[in-house]
C-alpha cells in the first residue's frame, strides 16, 4: 500500500505531503471566496471578521495538520497562501 486515507487526506507511506498541503491550500481558497463579503464588511469590527477568518478560513486550511510529517518546502507553501489572504 503506497497510500492511505487519514482524516480525509490521501498521505503516502514515504512521508511526502505535498498533495495534501495544496489540497488544503485550495481548501482554504475556497473558504476565503465564500468569506469574502463577511471579511470585507466594514460594518463587522475588525476583531470579529480575524475570529471570522481564524475559524473558518486558517481551521480548513489546517485541519489534520497535526498529524503531516510537514517539511520546510510544505510550510513555505502555506505561509504565502495565507499572507495573500489577509492582504
Amino acid at each position: 500500500m503506497d497510500k492511505f486515507c487519514y482524516l480525509g487526506d490521501m498521505l503516502n507511506v514515504n512521508g511526502d505531503v505535498d498533495a495534501v498541503v495544496e489540497n488544503r491550500i485550495r481548501i482554504g481558497w475556497n473558504k476565503f471566496r465564500q468569506s469574502v463579503p463577511l471579511l470585507t464588511n466594514k460594518d463587522i469590527s475588525l476583531k470579529v471578521r480575524g475570529r471570522l477568518y481564524t475559524g473558518c478560513v486558517r481551521s480548513s486550511m489546517l485541519h489534520g495538520s497535526e498529524t503531516w510529517p510537514i517539511r520546510k518546502e510544505n510550510e513555505v507553501a502555506l505561509q504565502p497562501a495565507e499572507m495573500r489572504m489577509v492582504r
